[in-house]
């Protein structure tokens, strides 16, 4: 009989009921916890995560030091992957790659060989062709990591150990930036400059000695904002770049880098030579020939990539005339040569806690750490030295009685009992002499261990003197941030040291003709129908008969324009709207309601529509005989809701808007009478009724006309003839504003207008 399947015991299912919301709970804070603290967020002591701590561990205990040759990034990973990091080989050998990156990194920590991938987001070769070792900021990282300098804690099979973390002489949070999602926070830090973080360490240390508390405003005397490793240019104000340091939290507008280069015959082309940190440039490049093909950029005729180490990005604008500030302006607000870079320094506090740090706290904790692993370093030499001078006093003693020694070795069974109660030894003395080889007897001379003793006791007493002075320990660590400032700043390293990200402030362009530069320009007829139509055609039409519409609808009226124009359109509530021209639908079909496109209220209606003309002065009129002049840079509203300029109560409504040109207005009644006053006489405002044009018992106002005096008062009649009144011949029509006129004169046509 086969065995039996069954679970052993009484056949019970042995099911356990479990809370679910409780079990959720439990286990998503574990996930989270864990991501928080072992995955996205940097220690803020050594600014790693720990998949890049562990690579930097590895590295070290293959002897990969920036002066032994290069390694396969395969036996790395696998080494990483094996004893301490156990997640996928892509994710460690991806990290790796991005160590190795100098345009992903200010100061990169690995020196790698072979293909590790470029600005343009191409990847780095597969990990079995690369090779790499630790750069001088890795082993500044690392340096005293053999001495107790850092806790250890086992790995994850508990069979080995690996750092908690690294001593960490560079400023590496700050220098190199960090990015990371965890679950339920982020953290974005950029890259800065070594120098200037080191000078405002020194800054914080002098204030630390002096127990002066060091502003943040002091701090960013020395660092200046952020240096990205592609350059660009940061054009923030520095008010907000204080602002952002003191609270850890804000957001970097960074442009790329730019200039006009003269081609001769007064042609000329834009070359870009430095881009937004964290932009792909051949993704960039890629957007900009989309708003190219999609006549997005009508300043621009072609952009050309002649990168080959350095990059270098040619725009070819569309003629010579065009002003090559307002084109990259169009090109800054549209593509991502100009980048937003957000800065949230949410860091492991002490390795434990998540919290937002500002500058200053940063480098204080940076500090703090520093000053933890000097006094551990101190203490590891200060055993070590103690037992080195139980030794030497041993081989003093060995030395001065050599032949008794030798013939205790030679003739005792056990020596090593008798030495030590012969000559009060420890055990560690007893085994140091047994253990020493006889060629060391020719060497053993008084003199040489002497010397050796007194060396020692004098690092000793320097060591007890410095464990036991505050101020001492603060001026050691301050040298050695001053050897780190020397060997990472301008004037010793020409490579990384010189500030690659400079400042400026956004220069001021006109924002319409930054708008207007962003839209091709071509000729339209805006065409707008009697119940509320509006569409654009293409050209410039001369003949509105052929026009199509709707069943029941007409047209009301059409105007030429360019689709780089605003279009004013105003209601019979009193309303301004405005539209511009390129987001009028197009000619084919009868275009869409006004409605659609703007806030307007159902029982208003269109009262006119035209091109924006700034500066221009409008004359508006209610039908009973209200209005004032307004300018028309007050009536454009750039939101759907429209601009309330005239103030109408119902039965009334806004009937007239037409240019102010001229001295004089001539209007005409319901009731025939016309009157001629001075254009003077009616007020400017920006909102408002109106004051009182002409004065009725019934009806209202069936037209109204602006005119020059001199040139006299033209209408038209029916048969299309033109008629003109001088001043002398207007004489008993003109009057003061708000008179009832008089009845018009012979030939004025029967319909009240003025043609």
């Amino acid at each position: 009989m086969g065995k039996s399947l069954l679970p052993p015991g009484d056949g019970g299912d042995h099911i356990e009921p479990v809370d679910l919301k409780q079990a959720l709970e439990e286990r998503y804070l574990a996930y989270a916890l864990s991501t928080i603290m072992h995955r996205a967020l940097p220690d803020v002591r050594d600014g790693l995560k720990p998949v890049h701590r562990r690579i930097m561990h590895a590295m070290r205990l293959l002897r990969l030091n920036p002066d032994q040759g290069f390694a396969k990034c395969a036996r790395i990973v696998g080494e990483v992957m094996g004893k301490f990091h156990p997640h996928g080989d892509q994710s460690i050998y991806d990290a790796l790659v991005r160590l190795a990156q100098g345009f992903s990194m200010r100061y990169p920590l690995v020196d790698g060989q072979g293909n590790f991938g470029n600005i343009d987001g191409d990847n780095a070769a597969a990990m079995r062709y690369t090779e790499a070792r630790m750069t001088d900021v890795a082993t500044e990282l690392l340096a005293g990591i053999t001495e107790d300098a850092v806790d250890y804690r086992p790995t994850y099979n508990e069979e080995d150990e690996e750092p908690v973390v690294l001593p960490g002489a560079f400023p590496n949070l700050l220098a190199n930036g960090s990015s990371g999602i965890a679950v339920g926070m982020a953290t974005s830090i950029p890259p800065h400059n070594a120098a200037e973080l080191c000078d405002a360490a020194l800054c914080l240390i002098d204030g630390i000695k002096s127990r002066q508390d060091v502003s943040d405003d002091r701090l960013m005397d020395f660092v200046q904002g952020p240096d990205f490793p592609t350059g660009g240019i940061v054009i923030d104000s520095r008010a907000s770049i204080a602002e952002a340091y003191r609270t850890g939290r804000g957001s970097f507008r960074v442009r790329s880098r730019w200039h006009q280069e003269d081609q001769g015959r007064g042609t000329w082309v834009i070359a870009v030579t430095e881009i937004p940190y964290g932009v792909q440039k051949s993704r960039l490049i890629e957007k900009i020939a989309e708003l190219l093909i999609a006549r997005k950029l009508p300043l621009l005729e072609d952009i050309r990539d002649e990168s080959a180490e350095d990059i270098r990005v040619v725009l070819v604008p569309k003629s010579r005339s065009v002003d090559p500030g307002i084109l990259m302006e169009s090109l800054f607000k549209l593509t991502e040569l100009e980048s937003r870079f957000s800065l949230n320094m949410n860091v492991l506090s002490r390795g434990k806690v998540p919290n937002v740090l500002s500058l200053k706290s940063v480098l204080r904790e940076w500090l703090d750490h520093r000053r933890e692993v000097l006094l551990r370093r101190s203490r590891h030499r200060l055993a070590e030295i103690e037992r080195r001078l139980e030794i030497l006093a041993g081989y003093l003693i060995a030395y001065l009685n050599i032949d008794e020694v030798i013939r205790i070795i030679r003739e005792e069974d056990e020596p090593k009992p008798v030495m030590m109660g012969r000559w009060d030894l420890t055990d560690t003395q007893a085994e140091a002499i047994l253990n020493m080889r006889l060629r060391s007897l020719r060497k053993l001379e008084e003199f040489e261990i002497r010397k050796e003793f007194d060396a020692l006791t004098e690092e000793k007493r320097q060591i007890e003197a410095l464990l036991g002075d505050e101020q001492k320990q603060w001026n050691t660590i301050a040298w050695e941030i001053q050897t780190i400032r020397r060997d990472f700043g301008p004037e010793e390293n020409k490579e990384l040291g010189p500030r690659r990200t400079a400042f400026a402030e956004a220069p001021e362009h006109d924002l319409t003709d930054i708008a207007q530069a962003m839209i091709e320009k071509e000729p339209v007829t805006v065409v707008v129908s009697e119940k509320g139509w509006l569409r654009a055609m293409k050209g410039h039409l001369g003949d509105y008969t052929q026009l199509s519409f709707k069943e029941g609808d007409s047209l009301k009226l059409a105007f030429h324009a360019q689709t780089t124009d605003k279009i004013l359109i105003f209601t019979t509530g009193g309303k301004f709207y405005t539209i511009g021209a390129d987001r009028l639908p197009g000619g084919r079909g009868h275009g869409e309601p006004i409605r659609i496109m703007v806030d307007m209220e159902t029982d208003q209606d269109i009262v006119t529509a035209f091109v924006h003309e700034p500066k221009r002065r409008l004359l508006l009129a209610s039908h009973q005989g209200n209005g004032f002049l307004v300018s028309e840079d007050e009536a454009a509203a750039n939101t759907r809701k429209g601009r309330q300029v005239m103030n109408v109560k119902t039965p009334d409504e806004a009937r007239f808007c037409i240019p102010a040109a001229g001295d004089h207005v001539a209007i005409v009644g319901e009731n025939r009478k016309m009157l001629v006053f001075a254009l003077s006489e009616i007020p400017e405002m920006t909102r408002g009724k109106g004051v009182r044009l002409q004065k009725y018992k019934s009806g209202g106002v069936l037209d109204l006309k602006t005119f020059a005096m001199d040139a006299g008062l033209t209408w038209q009649d029916s048969a299309d003839r033109t008629f003109t009144r001088t001043q002398a011949e207007l004489a008993e029509w003109i009057g003061a504003r708000a008179s009832a006129g008089r009845m018009v004169p012979k030939g004025f046509p029967r319909t009240g207008k003025f043609g």
